[in-house]
């Protein structure tokens, strides 16, 4: 009977050496689609570290919840609708500052911040600033819902924008930025975050208002 010779030891050596290779060429590869993956939301926008120390410093008071971020996520694509229909995206208001707020109608949290924002906005609403309310009522009467709430307040310059498929709010929940209603973002002119509040806060009181002018002031 013929035995089989054991393997030489150059042999060995270079199939552990291949076998070694080709775990750390797997490894590399999973890090490197990982750390892509999280680049690609992370570097959409530049990090702004002195912008979103601005806001933080504001955010005092009632405002104190408001977090300063900055660390590069950007919403320029995130999607939603007009009162009619029509698609729209962060992008759509590019060269404004804008405080997005997330809301619905069956939270009650939301609705009690509601009055807050229509004052901010009819107080600082223009080429430069905008309050951006997006509702997030979903179902076959989602907006019928919505556009009554704002009907019954006579919220004067909080338009209806919505998104019914709930994917905006998915996007921040897979992204660490908000977990329940409302949240609100602050976003500098290309749709760049700059700060987060999770939760309701009385905006129309002079530390909504520094929140407001601080977030105006940068770049001045």
């Amino acid at each position: 009977m013929t035995q089989s010779s054991p393997a030489r030891p150059e042999a060995r050596h270079r199939f552990r050496l291949l076998l070694g290779l080709g775990v750390g060429v797997v490894a590399l590869s999973i890090t490197a689609w990982a750390w892509l993956g999280n680049a690609g939301q992370a570097r959409e926008c530049p990090v702004q570290a002195e912008a979103a120390e601005a806001i933080d410093f504001a955010a005092v008071g009632e405002l104190a919840a408001l977090n300063g971020t900055g660390e590069g996520r950007g919403y320029s694509t995130l999607a939603f609708q007009d009162d009619a229909g029509a698609p729209m995206s962060i992008a759509s208001f590019n060269g404004k500052k804008l405080l997005v707020n997330f809301w619905a109608s069956w939270c009650v949290p939301c609705r009690e911040e509601m009055p807050a924002l229509d004052a901010l906005a009819t107080a600082y609403n223009s080429d430069e600033f905008a309050v951006l309310p997006i509702n997030l009522d979903i179902g076959e009467d989602g907006l019928g819902k919505a556009r009554a709430f704002l009907a019954e307040g006579q919220f004067t310059n909080l338009p209806l924008f919505a998104d019914p498929s709930f994917a905006a709010f998915e996007r921040l929940k897979r992204e660490a930025v908000a977990v329940g209603l409302p949240v609100t973002l602050v976003l500098d002119e290309n749709g760049c975050e700059l700060a987060v509040l999770q939760g309701p806060a009385e905006w129309n009181t002079p530390d909504g208002h520094g929140v407001v002018e601080a977030l105006l002031g940068l770049g001045a």
